[in-house]
């Protein structure tokens, strides 16, 4: 979803010129296959939107796969970048990255600075060993390394199966499911009440554009909606886009997650990029891309 929306955004200026890596042409689990890549394309700016990615089910139940994919992939990459200092990294982390505790809305301060949300802290433990690593490149050997940490994201080309996606997708499969089967209940994961942040993925290529265009001198940027919502009203908003007339349960045994994630984007919005696509338009938009695909 990322890669493929970063893809179409950059492709609208001629200024560039775009080589998309995917499972296709390169292992990313392979060193060498990776620096291999590296070496013989030779980019100005490397975007890493590689990863492993799935909601809290997935996250949870595949704590082992997380860690080790996750850490493979970004060690990899960052490794074999090392002798090409004047590549331009820009290195997608994740708002889970960020304590349990921290205050909302989450500022880039809070890095390392608690505990990790429980049930996905094997993938923000290998989001922050990417971090550091970036980090630890730019100090020894003078690379340009922005680390942006979205917050959560949807859209086309998203992860859509039933068990391993993220809240908006799996929500919207199983419920467009439940509409066909004239369902006359819907059952969710937790109580609803958790309040979370959504970014549009077209947004984030657009904001990965622009940061390409600057030169920051900064190691961590938050980039969000700036609005949150509680999964019950998420769920809502999910059900009017598809038209489902059963009624939505809550199941309250199932874990609910961090109670509360919003990022702080001040900064970014500060550099000059904004969101342009609120939750109802990219709702559609993403459901509409699922009936054409599905």
């Amino acid at each position: 979803m990322v890669g493929r929306s970063i893809t179409n955004s950059f492709k609208q200026e001629e200024e560039f010129i775009i080589f998309s890596s995917n499972r296709s042409d390169t292992n990313l689990f392979n060193f060498e296959e990776t620096r291999n890549l590296i070496e013989n394309f030779k980019p100005d700016i490397l975007v890493n939107a590689a990863a492993k990615v799935g909601g809290i089910v997935a996250n949870n139940e595949q704590r082992t796969q997380f860690l080790i994919e996750n850490l493979k992939i970004n060690l990899n990459i960052l490794e074999a970048c090392i002798k090409h200092e004047n590549i331009k990294i820009i290195n997608l982390g994740s708002s889970c990255i960020y304590p349990l505790n921290a205050k909302n809305p989450i500022k880039e301060d809070e890095f390392m600075n608690g505990k990790l949300e429980p049930t996905n802290s094997p993938y923000a433990m290998a989001k922050l060993t990417a971090i550091e690593l970036g980090n630890a490149m730019k100090s020894q050997y003078g690379h340009s390394v922005i680390n942006l940490m979205p917050t959560n994201l949807y859209g086309p080309n998203d992860n859509f199966s039933e068990k391993d996606s993220h809240v908006i997708p799996g929500l919207m499969s199983r419920m467009h499911q439940s509409k066909l089967k004239d369902d006359k209940e819907f059952f969710i994961w937790g109580t609803g009440n958790p309040l979370r942040e959504f970014l549009y993925v077209d947004d984030l290529a657009e904001a990965i554009e622009f940061i390409s265009k600057q030169n920051l001198d900064i190691d961590l940027l938050n980039v969000g909606s700036g609005s949150e919502i509680s999964i019950k009203k998420l769920a809502e908003k999910i059900k009017n886009t598809i038209e489902y007339k059963g009624e939505l349960k809550f199941n309250s045994k199932m874990p609910d997650g961090n109670p509360r994630k919003l990022l702080d984007s001040t900064l970014i919005n500060k550099y000059g990029w904004v969101p342009k696509v609120d939750l109802d338009k990219g709702l559609k938009n993403t459901y509409t891309w699922y009936l054409e695909n599905f």
